[in-house]
């Protein structure tokens, strides 16, 4: 059996791992664990006594070609990361391309709309899980409509950072008269403009703001590279940066971004806090814009005894 999909993110030359599971593109690993084990149940061959032996080998081939490498990919801490960054970066592109997507489902229509777009689209993923291998020949059609409300779901959250960004209607609707050529009808307006660079910027920044406070550091890095490879010169960029280095107790790394920020701005409030301190954690001793060190300490990283140290003297260390 062919498991080619062609409609929601497959359209787009990629495996929507979230879709095949039917979890939220936001769930964690606990409940992707969850899920994945309800739909093992279900297609494992020694689970389906009662049904044909082309139903169990369907079933077994879905769980093998479909299920399990989904379950692997998002189960990993290291490959998970790196699919939600790509699929946030298919966010950012569809929106720009948003007049070339096309819905196909009613769901992913309401969605495209709806006020409430977490809730709407939570509860709509749970609704189609309850049935979702329950019909072994309809389970890529299932899929399929699963990706367009991921699809849907990216682009409104890739917009939601800017409160002067339109929603998310521009998406053509599959209702073209049989015949009629889709380029020829008429449009109700025109795609709105490309952002303006500094506007990019700043929607990197509050997304990078947003994970910090998530703890989630890795995500934060890349969009604050993202932001810095257009502004590279940006000190508030560099001192986000430099904090999410330290949060990592990559100290060196962060010395380097609070520098960088205090020469553009050297009231920046962020590098001016942690400079001083990292450079202590070092072993340095900070002057004006000069840095002395002795063979002693050069180099020298924090204690991680929990006794002493960056993290132990500044995030609180081990209570006695």
């Amino acid at each position: 059996m062919s498991f080619k999909i062609d409609r929601g993110l497959f359209r787009y030359d990629f495996i929507d791992h979230h879709a095949i599971l039917c979890v939220p593109v936001d769930a964690d690993v606990k409940d992707i664990r969850k899920r994945y084990l309800q739909i093992a149940r279900r297609l494992h061959p020694d689970s389906s006594i009662t049904e044909s032996p082309e139903q169990k080998q369907l079933g077994n081939e879905l769980l093998s070609k479909l299920v399990n490498p989904a379950y692997e990919k998002l189960a990993n801490e290291r490959t998970r990361t790196e699919y939600i960054l790509i699929l946030s970066q298919m966010g950012k592109r569809l929106v720009q391309e948003s007049t070339s997507v096309t819905l196909h489902t009613e769901l992913g229509k309401q969605l495209a709309n709806a006020g409430n777009i977490d809730h709407s689209y939570k509860s709509a993923i749970a609704k189609l899980a309850q049935t979702q291998y329950d019909s072994l020949e309809q389970a890529l059609q299932v899929i399929a409509h699963i990706s367009e409300l991921n699809l849907v779901y990216l682009m409104r959250s890739a917009v939601k950072t800017s409160a002067a960004s339109p929603p998310i209607t521009q998406p053509k609707v599959n209702s073209a008269t049989p015949g009629q050529d889709p380029a020829k009808q008429a449009s109700p307006a025109p795609p709105p403009a490309p952002p303006k660079e500094d506007s990019v910027v700043e929607q990197y920044v509050r997304r990078a703001q947003s994970l910090i406070e998530k703890n989630q550091f890795a995500q934060a890095k890349v969009e604050l590279q993202e932001a810095l490879k257009l502004e590279p010169k940006n000190s508030h960029c560099h001192s986000l940066i430099g904090m999410v280095y330290l949060k990592q107790n990559q100290l060196k790394m962060a010395k380097i971004h609070f520098d960088n920020a205090l020469k553009l701005d050297p009231n920046d409030q962020i590098a001016s806090q942690w400079k001083p301190k990292i450079d202590k954690a070092l072993g340095q001793q900070p002057t004006d814009r000069k840095v002395t060190s002795s063979p002693n300490n050069e180099d020298k990283q924090p204690d991680k005894s929990g006794n002493g140290g960056l993290f132990g003297g500044l995030f609180g260390g081990k209570k006695k």
